[in-house]
C-alpha cells in the first residue's frame, strides 16, 4: 500500500495562468507559496523565515473555478497528490519539474464586502446631542431609596 497526498495552506503567488484545449478541459497553474514562521534560539540565534514555493495545477470545473475567484495573495487550503516530470530544454539538459495536482481546495481569506470595494463622498453623520450629567460619574447620587 502507498500514499501519495499533499495538504497545503498558503497564498497564491500570482494570478492563475489558465489554458483551455479542445473538447472544452481546462487547466489553469498557479504558483503557491508557503511559509515557515521565523524564531529566536534560546541563545539569541534569529532564524528567520522560511517560504516554499509550489507549482499547484488544478484540471477542469477546478480550473474554471481558479480562474474566476483565485487571485494574487488569496490564503488557500489545498489538497492533491505530487507528481513529477522531466523534460528536455532547448540546450538538451534534462530539467525536473515537481507539480501538486489538486483535487480539492478551499478559499480562505474573507470575501470583500459590497461596501469595502465602493467609495462614497457623503459627510459624515455626527450623533444628536443627549444630555449630559453636569456631575462627574463618581460623584452622581442616586435617589434610590435602597
Amino acid at each position: 500500500m502507498s500514499v501519495n497526498k499533499v495538504i497545503l495552506i498558503g497564498n497564491a503567488g500570482q494570478d492563475p495562468k489558465v489554458t483551455y484545449y479542445d473538447g472544452g478541459s481546462c487547466v489553469a497553474q498557479l504558483r503557491f507559496a508557503t511559509t515557515e514562521k521565523g524564531y529566536t534560539l534560546q541563545n539569541g540565534t534569529q532564524i528567520p523565515d522560511r517560504t516554499e514555493w509550489h507549482n499547484l495545477i488544478f484540471r477542469n470545473r477546478l480550473g474554471e473555478i481558479v480562474e474566476k475567484y483565485v487571485h494574487k495573495g488569496d490564503k488557500l487550503y489545498v489538497e492533491g497528490k505530487i507528481r513529477t516530470r522531466s523534460y528536455d530544454d532547448q540546450a538538451g539538459i534534462k530539467r525536473y519539474v515537481t507539480e501538486i495536482f489538486v483535487d480539492n481546495m478551499d478559499m480562505l481569506s474573507p470575501k470583500p464586502s459590497s461596501g469595502e470595494r465602493t467609495v462614497t463622498n457623503t459627510p459624515p453623520v455626527t450623533p444628536p446631542a443627549t444630555d449630559v450629567p453636569s456631575q462627574p460619574a463618581e460623584e452622581q447620587t442616586d435617589d434610590l431609596p435602597f
